[in-house]
């Protein structure tokens, strides 16, 4: 994979696609996190004497809704940058190419939300030759788009010399570097509400990890393959046979595979739900596990204070309901005091580090959480593929 290192771009118009699929609250920015991340990139870039136009997506418009529009990403982008960044007309045409044109060094173009064009998520070749036309290089920034065969990502990186920029540099070398050549132990957390959308990534650590600590709603397809009883519990039907294979292959390798032994219950799914402390893991009727409990949380948090190398990805329970938020505040609070590697696989993970403070004490804070999970995978991400 080409990096930054292999480009010059002094006096170049560098096209280059950033995920700025932020959260957009009354009109402005309400999480930047994302866009901060793109800074070391950007900044770079433009003192080394490069204009940049940024391509990024918004949401997922159906017409070209103005509530979708990039214009607050921008104002929020100046800020941060302390330069003046301007919002092209549109993603491609005689204006936009026009104003990418007439940049000078330094300088920054922000082209508007690029699925407003139907070509981006079909990579159709006119829009890759319309991007490919504004600029001179690529470098593609964005890893939580990687695993996206787009105009943006992939087709346009087939027409101009192309780099990874620092951040998908970082986030490729971090999560390769899990699975070929971690510190040991290697303890894997895996949570959320499917078996079926990480069975694969399960599977993967199963090989080479040491302990793989399972927790939110996917534990109980494997509890209900042992026998359990679920109760109202969320249980992907889907996922029981999954998991009860991956026991038997935990059991026939050198992998740890934890379950909890203990849960919190709630009579329904909400903050204001009567709950109650399961010791055991046979659910009653009318109830539903809606968090690890005390004992397993302490149990994983040792876990996790003794590995070499954590990775964790979903959360241990309904951490957005504050009765149901103590596991997944307790593992969040172990891989941040962990003295190993911490790396964290985006999505809710991301969301219940920053919920708890805690988004700036781990090693490595993925902005990709599809596109962490496919790498870890073993899948061929497209937009890392057309960089090579």
């Amino acid at each position: 994979m080409r990096t930054l290192d292999d480009l010059d771009v002094d006096g170049r118009r560098v096209l280059v696609r950033v995920d700025f699929n932020v959260p957009l609250k009354d009109g402005a920015v309400a999480d930047d996190t994302r866009i901060r991340a793109a800074l070391p990139t950007l900044s770079e870039l433009r003192e080394r004497g490069a204009a940049l136009i940024l391509v990024s997506h918004l949401g997922r418009p159906k017409d070209r809704e103005p509530e979708l529009s990039l214009r607050p990403v921008g104002e929020r982008l100046g800020e941060l940058l302390g330069v003046d960044v301007t919002l092209a007309p549109g993603v491609v045409g005689d204006a936009v190419t026009q104003a990418a044109h007439q940049l000078s060094p330094g300088e920054v173009l922000l082209l508007e939300n690029v699925r407003y064009e139907p070509g981006e998520t079909k990579n159709e070749p006119v829009l890759a030759d319309g991007l490919a036309a504004l600029a001179d290089l690529y470098v593609n920034d964005a890893f939580g788009a990687a695993h996206r065969a787009h105009a943006s990502t992939e087709g346009v990186a087939r027409r101009l010399p192309h780099a990874a920029g620092r951040l998908l540099e970082r986030e490729v070398t971090t999560l390769n570097g899990i699975l070929e050549d971690p510190a040991k132990p290697l303890v894997a957390v895996v949570g959320g509400a499917k078996v079926t959308d990480k069975i694969a990534v399960i599977d993967r650590f199963l090989e080479v990890a040491d302990a793989i600590l399972i927790g939110g709603a996917m534990c109980f397809p494997f509890f209900k393959a042992q026998g359990h009883e679920v109760g109202d519990s969320l249980c992907e039907a889907e996922g029981v046979e999954p998991a009860r294979e991956a026991l038997e292959k935990a059991a026939k390798g050198g992998c740890r595979l934890e379950l909890p032994t203990d849960l919190v219950l709630g009579d329904r799914f909400g903050a204001d739900a009567q709950r109650r402390e399961l010791s055991g893991v046979d659910v009653p009727a009318g109830w539903m596990g809606l968090d690890v409990g005390a004992e397993t949380a302490a149990r994983y948090a040792r876990e996790i204070a003794s590995a070499g190398t954590v990775f964790w990805n979903g959360p241990m329970g309904a951490f957005e309901l504050e009765p149901f938020a103590a596991g997944t505040r307790a593992v969040a609070e172990a891989v941040a005091q962990a003295p190993g590697t911490t790396v964290v696989g985006g999505g809710d993970s991301a969301a219940a580090l920053q919920q708890f403070g805690l988004a700036d004490q781990v090693t490595h804070l993925s902005t990709g959480g599809g596109a962490s999970l496919e790498l870890l995978e073993g899948k061929r991400l497209p937009g890392v593929e057309a960089l090579a």
